[in-house]
């Protein structure tokens, strides 16, 4: 395939040097590197969104350990999707992941489709992840263009503009797919993505060991750091600090009182503990579902804190000793449940919690009643 005419004579030399580079100096031994398939590759992207390798790594291999394959994952309950998610944040990645394996169970024979238009159509892929899918494990030839890509070709080519814009994203379409070589493209697809992590990064890159150092603008001006652009931020606001009150109630056998979170919003689709805007809401709730008013004794445990990207959540735990008796009478089959933290191979057992909700539950095992 030509480069295209507007490309920069030395978007050719990009491919080969990192083809090179990358069989002496790139990463060759990650989980998803071994028996590369479509559904490895795909479960590794999503799950590489956002968030670091080393993070991934141990999530990725349990993953695989109960979803080998697209049909076993979209044959699982979403509350066990969720599960082996915890932690790992972002869950509207593990609901489009669940999504989009029924479509291939039910559309796709249970194998990734290796057209780019149809994995491009399923939930959560978009045209840098269908790219990289395709790539690495069908050795097609397409461009790809995350984080990592965005940054190395920015400094390489001197984009001194706002990454955000429109006609700046054609441009790093057009210099993506210029870079891309027609051969060893799954090599050239982990070498950049392996670069950007390694090498090219965000804070204090490597310049001297870069394998493209003498084609790269932002090093011969010495723009590094400024290059990319940084996004433009709306006046700095006081970081926002938000309180809940939540309740923890426990029945004789060390069961919790959970509901579901609606699937939009903070945590969405995963079990939490109620939550109350004060002590006297919480209360409220306990007289009309859990006790009768004389045998509330709402106890306060420590604060928890969580921080997410946008602000703090401080949480208040009240604990409740309670008979799930009285609570039995409004189950909602779905929406709520008793979940006991000991009892993790029961079919409730395996559902997704949020991290700071998690380590509260496990605070409460060990607490005596």
């Amino acid at each position: 395939m030509a480069q295209p005419a507007a490309a920069p004579a030395s978007a050719a030399r990009v491919g080969p040097a990192l083809v090179d580079w990358h069989r002496q100096s790139g990463r060759h031994d990650l989980p998803w590197q071994q028996n590369r398939t479509p559904y490895r590759v795909w479960i590794s992207e999503i799950m590489l969104q956002q968030t670091q390798v080393s993070t991934v790594i141990p999530y990725f291999d349990r993953f695989m350990a109960r979803f080998a394959d697209a049909r076993s994952l979209a044959d699982a309950p979403i509350d066990e999707v969720l599960h082996l998610w915890t932690g790992l944040g972002y869950y509207a990645r593990a609901r489009n992941l669940h999504r989009a394996a029924q479509q291939v169970r039910d559309d796709h024979g249970g194998e990734l489709p290796r057209d780019f238009d149809a994995l491009h159509a399923l939930p959560g892929i978009g045209r840098s992840t269908a790219g990289a899918i395709l790539s690495l494990a069908a050795g097609q030839r397409h461009p790809i263009l995350d984080g990592n890509v965005k940054r190395v070709l920015a400094r390489v080519f001197g984009i001194d503009a706002d990454l955000a814009e429109r006609e700046t994203e054609k441009q790093m379409w057009m210099l993506a797919e210029a870079c891309t070589p027609i051969e060893s493209v799954d090599v050239y697809t982990q070498a950049v993505m392996d670069l950007g992590a390694t090498v090219c990064t965000r804070a204090k890159p490597v310049c001297l060991l870069c394998p493209l150092q003498s084609l790269c603008a932002a090093n011969a001006t010495g723009r590094q750091a400024e290059l990319p652009r940084p996004k433009r931020r709306a006046a700095k606001a006081e970081r926002r600090h938000k309180r809940v009150y939540m309740l923890a109630a426990v029945d004789d056998a060390g069961a919790v009182w959970l509901e579901r979170r609606p699937e939009r919003g903070i945590w969405g689709g995963l079990w939490c503990l109620p939550e109350f805007e004060n002590t006297e809401q919480a209360q409220a709730f306990v007289v009309a579902t859990l006790a009768p008013a004389d045998a509330v004794a709402l106890e306060p445990l420590d604060p928890v804190q969580h921080a997410f990207t946008h602000f703090d959540l401080e949480i208040l735990p009240l604990r409740l000793d309670c008979a799930r008796a009285a609570g039995n009478a409004i189950m909602e089959p779905g929406r709520t449940l008793w979940y006991n933290p000991r009892d993790l191979d029961a079919a409730n057992g395996r559902i997704g919690l949020p991290a700071p909700v998690k380590t509260l539950l496990e605070t409460l095992q060990g607490m005596p009643r």
